[in-house]
């Protein structure tokens, strides 16, 4: 009966982190930085989410920026509802910052961060996919 008990709570650990993920897979849409906006598609990557830059667009519509295909959210491990902490790169500067990120629904919060995490700054996201 212990076996089982340990068991039935390894599995709805389990089932739990897995639905945690799925609330942030699919494509979404980014706030307009530096004149552009992307789509990025979230997918799983091992134990975390990654999210891969599928589509850009500016003022004149969809063009193919030199970051098609680049990784902008980094290894966002499920910290449990709807929020995730790993990493995220900003393509204008090139750096990569302390990532955390929030989804609730079709609505998805990106924060890079410096400083332990004190210092962020956002976007808001929505889901186009």
């Amino acid at each position: 009966m212990k076996k089982f008990l340990i068991l039935a709570a390894s599995l709805l650990a389990f089932a739990t982190a897995a639905s945690a993920q799925d609330a942030a897979l699919g494509v979404w849409q980014t706030e307009v930085d530096d004149g552009a906006y992307a789509h990025i598609t979230i997918a799983p990557c091992g134990a975390a989410v990654c999210g891969v830059i599928s589509r850009t667009f500016n003022a004149d519509g969809e063009y193919q920026s030199e970051n098609i295909g680049k990784t902008l959210v980094i290894d966002m491990v499920p910290q449990g509802s709807g929020a995730y902490e790993g990493s995220v790169w900003r393509p204008s500067n090139n750096k990569i910052y302390i990532g955390k990120m929030d989804v609730n629904g079709n609505a998805l919060r990106l924060r890079g961060c410096v400083a332990g995490g004190l210092l962020c700054s956002s976007q808001n996201w929505v889901r186009v996919g």
